[in-house]
């Protein structure tokens, strides 16, 4: 367990469980399990086993010398998530809770998804142990992201396109939910972010955090020392928190968020709630998050499907209360200039989610002494964005 949990399902203020009995029973049952097989020897074998035999962990931690050379400045290195089985760090976590409901006896999965690539996950593992899967996942999305949709219809998903509100994340998240209040009897929902209600937040950072583990050995060998600057992408905050936590305890590393800036903090099109928001309740957890006048979540924009969220996970709320991460933006625009220029310089197509991670190194790097590092989390691959980023250049819809 991390050092931040103050009580049970706490992280400081944020985190908790605000959710309908019928529902905090499931949630019981399910940290209860968590619980239990967590240390046990034979469920961390066989998660081993399946992240190095079929995730291909551990993955390299990669110094991207054409791109520093271009900065100038500190040591830019990639931590490559993107080159996990299915192409992001999602199968992380996936991995972990597919176990988790194997000893559950549970064969029905569920899951939400915004950018597809943990609904692609899922549905690998699904198909992989033989259990029922669904996906929900916002009609927008659906369109932005039709490749990763296929490629769960293909895995042997049925994946429901949420048609509410915005119809994204968000809206699939509430779906998903409804969806387990009913069904949590024969049904597992596999939660895809560092959010919702206790235990999602620490199951998911237990199981993200392998990256983090990973990085910090990783760097210590090549460079003797712990890296001056870990930096993340972070909408709900599973690859970040997946990074970041092992590194808590140490203080001369600086710890940065990046926030999807969307279209600029004074247009309202964003989706920074750690940047411009206020602490509130979504989706059964405190944290920070984007409020209409109604106090309601806002509606919010982002080009990367999968930062497109008004809440974030409560420890990214924890870690900016008490200053131990700094929290930034970085605008669409930037984004995907950091999208071609990683593509230009290292021949790596990055996630359009990861290139706001990019995109920040990119700014920082010059400004510091070439004996620094930077630790950038390449959280998944670009695959699914060429279509997207085609049509963004050539003004199509």
């Amino acid at each position: 367990m991390s050092k931040v949990d103050m009580q049970k399902g706490y992280f400081g203020e944020f985190g908790g469980s605000f959710v309908p009995e019928p529902l905090q029973a499931a949630l019981d049952y399910l940290e209860q399990a968590f619980e239990q097989y967590k240390e046990e020897p034979e469920f961390n074998e066989e998660l081993e086993y399946y992240l190095k035999e079929y995730v291909g962990r551990p993955n390299p931690l990669y110094f991207a010398q054409r791109l520093t050379e271009k900065l100038g400045g500190a040591k830019v290195y990639l931590k490559r998530e993107d080159l996990n089985h299915t192409g992001a760090h999602k199968i992380n976590n996936v991995m972990g809770q597919v176990l988790l409901a194997k000893r559950m006896g549970v064969k029905r999965v569920i899951a939400e998804t915004g950018a597809g690539q943990h609904g692609v996950a899922t549905a690998t593992a699904c198909a992989m142990f033989g259990m029922e899967c669904v996906i929900y996942m916002g009609e927008e999305d659906t369109r932005r992201q039709a490749l990763n949709v296929f490629r769960m219809e293909l895995l042997g998903a049925k994946v429901v396109a949420v048609k509410d509100g915005a119809r994204t994340l968000k809206e699939a998240v509430d779906a998903a939910l409804m969806d387990y209040a009913q069904n949590y009897e024969n049904t597992f929902y596999l939660l895809g972010s560092a959010v919702g209600p206790h235990p999602y937040p620490t199951i998911v950072r237990h199981f993200q955090s392998i990256i983090g583990r990973e990085a910090r050995a990783q760097h210590i060998e090549k460079e003797n020392r712990l890296p001056d600057y870990i930096v993340a992408c972070v909408g709900g905050g599973s690859n970040a928190i997946g990074l970041f936590a092992p590194f808590f305890d140490d203080k001369e590393v600086r710890i940065v968020g990046v926030e999807p800036g969307g279209k600029g903090l004074l247009t309202g099109q964003h989706a920074a709630p750690l940047t411009a928001g206020e602490p509130g309740i979504i989706h059964g957890f405190k944290c920070y998050m984007m409020k209409g006048e109604d106090g309601e979540p806002a509606s919010t924009h982002s080009v990367a499907a999968g930062l497109d969220y008004p809440g974030v996970g409560p420890e990214h709320s924890y870690y900016k209360a008490i200053g131990r991460a700094e929290y930034v933006t970085i605008s669409d625009e930037e984004a995907l200039e950091a999208f071609h220029t990683l593509s230009q310089t290292e021949g790596i197509i990055p996630a359009i989610e990861s290139s706001h991670a990019v995109a920040y190194a990119i700014k920082i790097a010059p400004s510091l002494p070439a004996e620094q590092s930077i630790i950038v989390n390449l959280s998944g691959r670009g695959d699914k964005d060429v279509q997207q980023v085609f049509d963004i250049m050539h003004n199509t819809k």
